[in-house]
């Protein structure tokens, strides 16, 4: 099936063409119908086949086929993460570029004075976060009566980072006849009260996961026993000849901060992204990465969204993600236009129900791996019956050293007291 075939405006396919894009997806061909029937949307596919241009086209055709003169803004498009906001902003570029439309960002970090001022003009689409499309609301500068069609993004990292209060403000201020469209990349029972909540008998479009292995990346695991076993296996990969790029995920923004400091004092070219950064500031670290500046870029999940650099070698999971399609994400920034890449995971003792977790996902087992003189001293039970099962064979549970001498020294002691009540015993028997 091509684009022809779903009824978007000639100056769209034009714009689809000129991206290089021949084929619509899967969550395209089956989302883009039923949105530009004005059906209300709840749709589900995991990261990378392409939800953003599911609802930005048939959004774009809306606007061609419907013009009119408000303040607006028309469409109200709502992201959880300014990277998300922007990743959105480049896509209304790409395929408005034959068309007349005023689109703005609003997100946190952003001077609220040069917001105002592109506010005071009507808005065809408005792509926001959360709690700065809300403080703007609050001072009168935006008004939703105008919205015809609004988008919930990324749903449920919505749902995982609080933000459904203020959705529920933001959507209490519309008119209430806007169609709504929500796209996620999974869809629990949370998900669904949220769109029982927001959207009128919706159609359900869910695209299932296809075999996740990411065929041209190598995807392995390090079994690691603290934290200063994980650093020297991290300085090994970052030291081998074949890392041009490489981006390190970490579970907190001090970590990320912590390490990038670690790695530049050791001569590495790195840099941390995370949430505590400002606009300017993320924007001017992935623009150098992107230029090349920084070998190693350590962030968090929430910071990693948006980032597209075609050289990136090697990802590196410090820590592994909680949720298990930020893994899929994760990865999935290296091995990009047909390279191959390297994915690694520096797991200890309290990932494994997400490694398990992750696994189930991505219907692949992670292959286990050791680097020679740094192998882990300590393998868990749950370890150990991984290896025994994919072997076949029982293999002996191989306790740590520090373990070893106590058992050494407990079997010591019972013999030791043994002796002393045979020797008790004998004496009693004689006196007897």
């Amino acid at each position: 099936m091509s684009f022809k075939t779903l009824n978007l405006a000639p100056e769209i396919l034009r714009a689809i063409q000129d991206a290089g894009y021949k084929e619509p997806t899967k969550i395209q061909m089956k989302s883009i119908p039923h949105v530009l029937k004005k059906e209300h949307v709840l749709a589900t596919a995991q990261t990378g086949t392409g939800k953003t241009a599911a609802f930005v086209l048939p959004i774009l055709n809306h606007l061609i086929l419907n013009k009119k003169k408000v303040k607006g803004p028309r469409i109200l498009i709502i992201s959880p993460t300014r990277e998300l906001a922007n990743q959105i902003t480049d896509s209304i570029k790409t395929y408005s570029r034959y068309l007349k439309i005023f689109s703005v960002t609003i997100t946190g970090g952003m001077s609220y004075q040069l917001q105002n001022k592109v506010l005071s003009k009507p808005v065809d689409i408005l792509i926001a976060t959360p709690g700065r499309l809300l403080d703007l609301h609050k001072q009168r500068k935006i008004k939703f009566n105008d919205t015809e069609i609004m988008v919930l993004d990324e749903a449920d990292k919505m749902l995982d980072m609080g933000f459904v209060p203020d959705i529920r403000k933001i959507f209490n201020a519309t008119n209430k006849k806007q169609q709504m469209l929500m796209f996620s990349a999974t869809l629990d029972q949370e998900v669904s009260k949220i769109a029982e909540e927001f959207l009128k008998t919706p159609t359900k479009i869910s695209i299932e996961p296809e075999a996740l292995g990411h065929s041209n990346i190598e995807q392995s695991l390090y079994y690691v026993d603290n934290q200063s076993h994980k650093m020297n296996l991290l300085h090994h990969f970052l030291s081998q000849d074949n890392v041009n790029q490489a981006i390190i995920f970490t579970a907190t923004k001090r970590l990320a901060d912590k390490l990038s400091d670690d790695l530049y004092h050791k001569d590495i070219k790195a840099s941390s992204l995370h949430g505590d950064m400002t606009q300017n500031s993320r924007t001017r670290t992935i623009n150098r990465f992107k230029k090349n500046g920084i070998k190693v870029l350590v962030a968090t999940d929430l910071a990693s969204r948006g980032i597209d650099v075609k050289h990136i070698t090697h990802v590196i999971n410090y820590d592994l993600p909680r949720f298990a399609e930020d893994y899929v994400h994760r990865i999935g920034r290296t091995g990009r236009a047909d390279k191959n890449g390297y994915a690694i995971s520096l797991v200890n003792e309290i990932d494994k129900e997400h490694l398990k977790k992750i696994e189930r996902f991505t219907k692949l087992k992670i292959n286990i791996k050791t680097v020679e003189g740094m192998e882990p001293t300590k393998i868990t039970a749950e370890v150990f019956k991984k290896k025994r099962g994919r072997s076949g064979k029982k293999r002996p549970f191989i306790k740590s050293t520090k373990n070893f001498k106590n058992s050494a020294n407990a079997q010591k002691r019972m013999k030791s007291k043994n002796k002393k009540n045979n020797q008790s015993t004998t004496a009693k028997s004689a006196k007897e």
